[in-house]
């Protein structure tokens, strides 16, 4: 299970944590349980990732705005919220009423963005940071930013995915707060290339040569207080 205690970053660890997401050993009668999942993750846990990350009333945008998140975040009573572009403006609405809004704390407190994004099949670390740049501004100090990054084969490039979207992240004054692991299939009950009488005549479970992918990643960042200064200076 993901342990995080996402209001109170310790700024002088350098490590981040890492949280084990397990499949779910059953689907729970609950309003999210018919909900689509977002990038492979069922609603149960994305509902666990949305009320651990922020607190009630607070503004979750989804970039994709996947009805799922939605749904979560207001099952949460949180506020789902989407963006849009005029130019060079950007701007957030969220379901709550112009009044409220206003008067409203600003800033995102959680934006969730799948990597790549729709229109682009490789991950840059320029163009990764150049929106992380973007992500940061709308978030409010302390906020979160969830990228997920898709199950997938072995990889050309001697940088993993995972290496690249961190690097541009600090680089977009952000700080690497968590790396949760998605499984996407049950763990098996026994594994028999971990025995050391079986392993040697346990013919490995491959795909066309291939391990098959059975997780993805997903990866926290979180704006402090002096990062979002800076980020808006």
């Amino acid at each position: 299970m993901p342990q995080t205690s996402p209001h109170t970053p310790d700024p002088s660890s350098e490590r981040p944590r890492v949280g084990l997401f397990l499949v779910p050993p059953h689907r729970r009668a609950a309003p999210l349980a018919d909900a689509a999942a977002w990038y492979g993750l069922d609603p149960q846990r994305l509902a666990w990732l949305i009320r651990h990350y922020t607190r009630d009333g607070d503004v979750v945008l989804d970039l994709d705005n996947h009805p799922g998140v939605a749904s979560a975040a207001r099952h949460l009573h949180r506020h789902p919220a989407t963006i849009t572009t005029d130019g060079d403006h950007t701007r957030v609405t969220d379901d709550r009423p112009a009044r409220a809004r206003h008067l409203a704390e600003d800033g995102v407190a959680l934006l969730l963005a799948g990597l790549p994004r729709p229109g682009g099949d490789r991950l840059g670390v320029h163009a990764v940071t150049e929106a992380m740049h973007q992500w940061h501004r709308l978030l409010r100090p302390g906020g979160f930013i969830l990228t997920a990054l898709p199950a997938a084969g072995p990889q050309p490039s001697r940088t993993s995915r995972r290496s690249t979207v961190i690097t541009a992240a600090r680089a977009a004054g952000l700080r690497y707060h968590q790396h949760l692991p998605v499984l996407l299939v049950p763990l098996p009950a026994v594994e028999p290339r971990t025995d050391a009488a079986t392993a040697a005549s346990t013919r490995p479970a491959l795909l066309d040569g291939r391990h098959v992918p059975t997780h993805m990643d997903i990866l926290a960042f979180t704006a402090t207080t002096i990062d979002q200064e800076a980020a808006d200076a």
